[in-house]
């Protein structure tokens, strides 16, 4: 079963610096029809002004994922992190026990686009983590692992068995993801046009996947996006 979240379907706010979209419910969104699916909690898409941001704020008990989609973000947490993510550059906090962190755009000029992901832990009060690796590179034409349970195949380390991976497609690509027994899965199409399993996504839309043996993904364009395999 697959069932699509349109991105005109999202919680919406827009602050002047900041213009932020909800996949579920978040702060002064909530919808009872989307607050989770599976452990993932937020997927919110995030387009920051120049020079602006979070400042300081409080975490706990949530693995959060930073995605930068274009520009450069900064970010500083209490642990004694600070680093300047780019384009393709993934970032996981293990907020476990409490952490705060900001997160400023640093650019004078450009805004910064990027996608935060709070995943819901499988343990409480884990010791504060912090890990950070470029994807930027990746290949086209297939999934890409970026975090997982054990930190298999190179990805990040997570506290909960949720396997995110990131996809380009070149025009006409096409890949397939076959699901283990009780998997569930989340795609998040972030540029470009796809089609999975015969539904079609825009930018911004996603899809709900469940009780599917295989997917399907192709684009007759081109297509960036991240796909969730979840417990």
């Amino acid at each position: 079963m697959i069932q699509i979240r349109k991105s005109n379907e999202r919680g919406h706010a827009n602050h002047g610096w900041l213009d932020s979209y909800h996949t579920f419910s978040f702060a002064d969104y909530y919808d009872p029809a989307h607050t989770n699916f599976r452990a993932l909690r937020v997927i919110n898409e995030d387009y920051v002004a120049p020079k602006m941001g979070f400042g300081m704020h409080p975490h706990r008990d949530m693995e959060i994922i930073t995605y930068v989609v274009d520009g450069a973000l900064r970010h500083r947490d209490s642990m004694g992190n600070t680093a300047v993510m780019r384009g393709g550059d993934v970032q996981r906090i293990t907020a476990g026990t409490g952490i705060q962190h900001s997160e400023i755009n640093e650019s004078h000029t450009e805004p910064v686009h990027l996608l935060q992901i709070w995943i819901m832990p499988d343990v409480k009060n884990a010791k504060p983590g912090y890990a950070e690796k470029s994807f930027a590179k990746v290949e086209a034409g297939r999934l890409h692992l970026i975090t997982s349970k054990t930190g298999r195949d190179g990805s990040i380390p997570i506290n909960q068995d949720a396997d995110l991976y990131v996809a380009k497609l070149k025009k006409g690509e096409s890949l397939k993801h076959v699901f283990a027994e009780n998997r569930n899965g989340w795609l998040q199409l972030i540029e470009g046009e796809l089609e999975v399993n015969g539904n079609r996504l825009a930018a911004g839309d996603a899809a709900a996947i469940s009780q599917t043996e295989a997917l399907t993904i192709s684009t007759a364009d081109t297509a960036h996006f991240l796909f969730f395999d979840l417990n």
